[in-house]
C-alpha cells in the first residue's frame, strides 16, 4: 500500500487519479463478477435444466411435445409479469436483500420440480419458477450500472453473461451424466428427478451467500478504499451527466414507456431470445434426433457449441468496448446465428454440418445477450434504469414462451425441428435491421 502511495504521489494528479480509478475497477471487478458469475451459471441451469429432464420426463410422465413446449414456455409468462415490479422493489429494498431472497426462492422451486407427476403441477411449478426468477438478471445489469460507468460495461456484461455458455458447457456433460448415473432410480428417484433436485439446491446456498458477500453499492463497501470509491463515484456521475446532456436520455419510468426507442430494443431482444432459447431447449433434442442414444454422448456433444460460444462472447465484448462501437457487434452475431440455424436445417441428416450450424447459432445467439445491454444502458438515466431495463427484458423473455411452444407444435405437427429453425432465422434477421435503426450517436461511445 505505501508503494502505491509513493507512486501516486510522483504522478500528475490526473495520472494518479485515473491509476485510484482503474484500480478501483479492477477491485471492484474481480471482487463481483466471480461470484455474480456463479450465481448467474446456476440461474440458467435451473432455468434451461428441463431441456434434458425432457429426454427421461416425457415417457415417465407421458406428456406430448407440445406440453412440454407449453411447459417450458410457461416459464416466462411469470417472468414477464413479474419482471418489472420485482426489478422495483429491489431498487427499493437494495440488491443483496432481494437477490438473496430470489435466489433462495427459485432454487426450492427448481428443486420441487422432482415432484412434477401431470401436466398441471408442471405447468404450475414452472411459472412460480418463473415468477421468482424474474429480477434476477435485469437486477444484475441495473447493479452493475451502480458500479461501472458505460464505457466499461461491454466487457463487464461479457465477463458476467458467458455463464450462460459455462452452463452450457458444463450443465451438458452434467446433466447427461445424471440422467445415466441415477437411471436405475436410486434411493427411489429417477435420473430426471435428481437432475432437478442436485441443480437446484446450490441455488439455495448460494442465495443464503449473497445476503452476507454483495455490497449494496459503493459507499457499502467495505473493500474499496476512500479514494478509490470517490474515483468510482466521480466516473460514475460524469456518465450520468454525459446522458443527461444528451437529447434523446430517459430519466423516468414515465418517459421509458413513450420511448419509442425502448420499444424497438425490446422487439431486438425478443428476437435474440426466439435463437436463444430454441438452442436451451432443444438442443439436446436436436442431437439426439441426429441418432445419438446416450445421454451421456448428448450431454458431451451439446457442450461443444457452448465451448466456442464462451470465447467468442469475451472476444467480441472487448472489440466492443475497445472501439466505442455497439450496433454492429451486436447485429453481426445475431447474423452469423441465423447462418447456424440455417445450415442445421437445410442439413438436418448430417451430423458434421448440423453440429457445425448449432455451434455457429449458439456462438452468435448467446453473443447477443451482452452485447445487446449496453445499448439501452446507454441512454437510460439512473431514475429510468431499473424499470426500463425491466420492461425491456420482460419484452425480450415473452420470446422464452413462443420459441419453446412453436417448435414443440411444429416437431409435433411435421416430426421435425426444421420448419422451425427457418422460422427462427427469419425474426433473427428482422432483429438484426431493426438494431441498425438505432441511431449510433445514442448507444455508441
Amino acid at each position: 500500500m505505501n508503494d502505491s502511495i509513493g507512486a501516486g504521489a510522483s504522478r500528475p494528479p490526473g495520472m494518479a487519479d485515473r491509476a485510484t480509478l482503474e484500480r478501483g475497477w479492477r477491485k471492484a471487478t474481480w471482487r463481483l463478477i466471480p461470484f455474480i458469475f456463479v450465481c448467474y451459471l446456476f440461474n440458467y441451469l435451473d432455468r434451461v435444466n428441463v431441456g434434458f429432464a425432457k429426454l427421461e420426463m416425457l415417457d415417465a410422465l407421458k406428456l406430448s411435445e407440445t406440453v412440454y413446449g407449453l411447459g417450458a414456455g410457461i416459464f416466462f409468462i411469470g417472468y414477464v409479469t413479474s419482471g418489472v415490479p420485482s426489478n422495483l422493489i429491489l431498487h427499493k429494498l437494495g440488491a443483496r436483500r432481494w437477490i438473496a431472497i430470489m435466489m433462495i426462492l427459485w432454487g426450492a422451486l427448481s428443486a420441487a420440480m422432482m415432484l412434477v407427476t401431470s401436466p398441471l403441477s408442471f405447468y404450475g411449478l414452472r411459472f412460480l419458477t418463473g415468477v421468482a426468477e424474474a429480477g434476477f438478471f435485469p437486477g444484475m445489469v441495473f447493479y452493475f450500472t451502480n458500479w461501472f460507468p458505460a464505457q466499461k460495461r461491454g466487457q463487464v456484461m461479457a465477463l458476467f453473461m458467458s455463464a450462460i455458455p459455462v452452463s452450457g458447457l458444463v450443465g451438458g456433460p452434467l446433466s447427461g451424466w445424471m440422467l445415466s448415473h441415477f437411471q436405475n432410480g436410486q434411493g427411489g428417484l429417477a435420473g430426471w428427478q435428481w437432475l432437478f433436485l442436485l441443480q437446484g439446491l446450490p441455488t439455495v446456498v448460494l442465495g443464503v451467500a449473497v445476503f452476507f458477500y454483495l455490497s449494496d453499492g459503493l459507499r457499502q463497501a467495505s473493500w474499496l478504499t476512500p479514494d478509490e470509491k470517490a474515483a468510482m463515484q466521480a466516473a460514475l456521475d460524469r456518465d450520468e451527466q454525459g446522458r443527461a446532456a444528451g437529447s434523446h436520455a430517459v430519466h423516468s419510468f414515465g418517459a421509458v414507456l413513450r420511448n419509442g426507442h425502448v420499444w424497438l430494443l425490446g422487439l431486438v431482444y425478443f428476437s435474440i431470445q426466439m435463437g436463444v432459447y430454441a438452442i436451451n431447449f432443444w438442443l439436446p433434442s436436436i442431437i439426439k434426433a441426429l441418432g445419438v442414444q446416450s445421454a451421456t454422448t448428448v450431454g458431451w456433444l451439446s457442450a461443444l457449441p457452448y465451448l466456442f460460444a464462451g470465447v467468442f462472447i469475451i472476444a467480441v465484448g472487448r472489440s466492443a468496448d475497445a472501439r466505442g462501437e455497439r450496433r454492429w457487434h451486436l447485429a453481426v452475431p445475431m447474423l452469423m446465428a441465423l447462418v447456424g440455424l440455417l445450415l442445421a436445417a437445410h442439413f438436418s441428416t448430417n451430423i458434421v454440418i448440423v453440429m457445425v450450424g448449432l455451434t455457429l447459432a449458439t456462438m452468435g445467439a448467446l453473443t447477443g445477450l451482452p452485447m445487446f445491454w449496453p445499448l439501452p444502458a446507454a441512454f437510460l438515466g439512473s431514475a429510468a434504469a431499473a424499470g426500463g431495463l425491466a420492461l425491456i427484458n420482460s419484452l425480450g423473455q415473452v420470446a422464452g414462451f413462443v420459441s419453446p411452444f412453436l417448435v414443440g407444435w411444429i416437431k409435433d405437427a411435421t416430426g421435425s425441428t426444421d420448419t422451425a429453425l427457418y422460422i427462427l432465422s427469419s425474426v433473427l434477421l428482422v432483429g438484426a435491421l431493426l438494431v441498425l435503426r438505432v441511431p449510433a450517436r445514442l448507444v455508441d461511445r
